[in-house]
């Protein structure tokens, strides 16, 4: 290909709903892909509207054996405990034979069973992204099962799931989606398509986060971290993430930190840290153009510097305050083991910039 050429590929969910209610679908459409569906929850009411669709619409539900279908509702582990579940009902071999990482990383022969994915909060995007991370127990890192056969065959985004989540997890899983918007806009592989929709994913999201933080009843908030969460989801898929998902897969196995808040506190001292690398080593580069769109896009300043963006994160972040990682026992002497684990962590490799070392641990540090 000549200079100047683009290419790049784009995939995600089968079929993507999207709307307020659209929950009441849920048995219509698992219909159409089989009859007895095994049901993936945390066991919350919401799940319960889902059952009782399935069961208006003949489909057994069961957590045991002879199922056609996967149907998960709930966070983003859950979405993707569903997919693995659905990869390997029909790929046999012992599950850390696929495993990155931990695993030899053999890819997946045969695609998933129909899987439909029904998140009931507004953060990970799990519902359209191709992979599952799974706790390795012994290790204690979390690693991705991954491949194309995994995309779930219906995604169903309906906003209503998420208007009773408390305001702690509505703020990490919220800037959890922001991040998923960031860090694949600024990534080597971003293309037109993950462009599009990380910016409009950075805007909602920059204007809902607080009022919906605030008011979990407010509709139009709800509706735009959906959104967002959806944007960030297939992004993340079909680019790259970076630096703060980079330490997130090793700190979620060390310690018990929820996703969210592990990216959430490591967003802004990422930005900045990959904001000053980019100007002293290459100050043309297209990704630092791209920190300083994001800043005048969450300021809303036409004169805002890569820099004032990363402020603006690092004050959202404490406005909704997110505890620190020091909170769940991570001590200044585990920054040089968080740091080994995070080099070699996948997400590492979409960061714009190479940070080395030193960097990363002034990073971790920061968020401590």
């Amino acid at each position: 290909m000549g200079a100047g050429a683009l290419s790049f590929d784009f995939a995600t969910a089968a079929r993507i709903l999207f709307g307020e209610g659209r929950i009441a679908e849920a048995g219509a459409i698992a219909a159409e892909l089989g009859a007895h569906a095994l049901l993936v929850s945390s066991g919350s009411e919401r799940s319960a509207v889902v059952v009782a669709s399935l069961h208006e619409h003949g489909i057994a539900t069961t957590r045991a054996t002879g199922c056609e279908l996967v149907v998960a509702v709930g966070g983003g582990s859950v979405i993707d405990a569903g997919k693995a579940i659905a990869a390997l009902i029909t790929n046999r071999a012992p599950v850390r034979e696929y495993l990155e990482v931990v695993g030899r990383a053999q890819p997946l022969a045969e695609r998933s069973v129909p899987y439909i994915a029904i998140p009931t909060t507004a953060g990970t995007g799990a519902e359209v992204t191709r992979n599952a991370v799974l706790m390795a127990e012994e290790e204690r890192v979390k690693v991705s099962l991954r491949s194309p056969f995994m995309l779930p065959t219906v995604a169903l985004v309906d906003p209503e799931l998420t208007y009773s989540l408390p305001p702690d997890v509505t703020a990490s899983t919220g800037l959890d989606a922001l991040t998923q918007c960031l860090e694949p806009f600024v990534s080597s592989r971003a293309n037109p398509i993950t462009d599009a929709l990380a910016r409009d994913g950075i805007r909602r999201a920059a204007g809902a986060l607080r009022r919906v933080v605030r008011d979990g009843r407010d509709v139009e908030a709800r509706r735009d971290m959906s959104i967002a969460s959806l944007c960030g989801g297939l992004a993340l898929a079909n680019a790259k993430l970076g630096a703060v998902h980079g330490f997130a897969a090793p700190l979620g196995g060390m310690f018990p930190i929820p996703h969210g808040v592990a990216c959430a506190r490591l967003l802004a001292p990422v930005a900045a840290a990959n904001v000053r690398a980019l100007r002293e080593r290459t100050p043309a580069s297209r990704s630092l153009a791209r920190y300083q769109e994001v800043a005048r896009m969450v300021t809303g300043r036409a004169d805002a510097l890569a820099e004032d963006g990363a402020e603006w994160l690092a004050a959202l972040v404490e406005e909704l305050g997110v505890p620190r990682l020091g909170a769940f026992g991570v001590r200044s002497s585990d920054v040089g083991r968080v740091v080994e684990q995070a080099k070699r962590a996948s997400s590492m490799q979409g960061n714009p910039v190479a940070l080395d070392e030193e960097e990363l641990a002034e990073v971790l540090g920061a968020a401590l």
